[in-house]
């Protein structure tokens, strides 16, 4: 099928389309979910993310046909930061009455924050093409050898590839995160 005729049928919500999208990325959705919430939460994430999808033509307009996986994880990680912003306001009373106090809350924004920088940097500095080795290396941590076989490709490629998004992320967090 056309890239073109693939993202109309997309956008008009055409059955197989949407269903082909739900088979294919349904993992990498509640893989980007569950970096934010728990293993529960994060299901309900990624069903409500694929029955927006259904649902909502105006979300479907929004992506511009460049890279869905990308897009359907980024749309994912903000509805999960939604969600733990809301359960950490339900359970703040908790959190407070508790010992630590406010060590929880301090622990989740610092999750937050690392999330949010994360996205930042994949969005602003890091090539498309080396995203994947990224999500594999960087962010699910698979060891070299079985993230190579993952992406179909050679070991020695992968980690010259790893090698220059460290330098690039380095540079990226010495200059504060700045655009």
């Amino acid at each position: 099928m056309a890239p073109d005729t693939w993202l109309d049928d997309f956008r008009a919500g055409r059955t197989r389309t949407l269903e082909e999208c739900y088979r294919n990325h349904y993992a990498d959705v509640a893989r980007a979910a569950e970096r934010v919430l728990g293993a529960a939460d994060a299901e309900t994430v990624t069903h409500e993310v694929f029955y927006r999808l259904l649902t909502d033509p105006e979300m479907r307009q929004g992506f511009r046909g460049e890279n869905l996986r990308g897009w359907l994880t980024q749309v994912a990680t903000n509805r999960a930061i939604d969600v733990a912003r809301r359960l950490r306001r339900e359970q703040g009373d908790l959190a407070e009455e508790g010992a630590g106090g406010d060590v929880p809350a301090a622990r989740f924004d610092d999750a937050v924050d690392a999330k949010l920088l994360i996205d930042r940097f994949v969005r602003e500095k890091l090539p498309p093409a080396w995203s994947a080795l990224f999500d594999a290396r960087f962010i699910r941590q698979l060891p070299q050898r079985e993230a190579a076989a993952e992406l179909g490709m050679q070991r020695t490629t992968l980690v010259y590839q790893e090698q220059r998004i460290r330098e690039l992320l380095r540079k990226f967090l010495l200059e504060g995160g700045e655009s």
